[in-house]
């Protein structure tokens, strides 16, 4: 089976400095394989505009790439990750952030 990723979606929040610090300081450290069993890359991107110059809907893009879809819904299911899960959805001040689950199949160029 392919890998498969958890795709985190944070609408613009309220107060986007407070966001940040939070995310900065309190949230990305809770993103580890001992949070996440199997969590094997997080990358966090900062949504810095969009294609035509329109208002971006998200503000992060957070990934939780994971060997195996069976990985991936243990480690979700745990208490360690409904924890972070938990923590996510309270720093989202603009509204619940979007979860999606991903099969990734991921070709190499360079």
């Amino acid at each position: 089976m392919a890998a498969v990723k958890v795709v985190v979606l944070y609408p613009v929040p309220t107060d986007v400095n407070s966001f940040e610090q939070a995310y900065a300081r309190d949230h990305s450290p809770m993103v580890t394989p001992e949070n996440f069993k199997g969590l094997r890359k997080f990358i966090a991107s900062k949504v810095v505009g969009t294609a035509d110059g329109s208002p971006a809907p998200f503000h992060r893009i957070a990934e939780l790439h994971f060997p195996s879809m069976e990985a991936l819904t243990a480690a979700a299911s745990s208490a360690s990750g409904q924890r972070v899960v938990a923590h996510a959805m309270s720093i989202s001040s603009g509204g619940t952030p979007t979860f999606l689950v991903a099969d990734e199949t991921t070709t190499d160029f360079a």
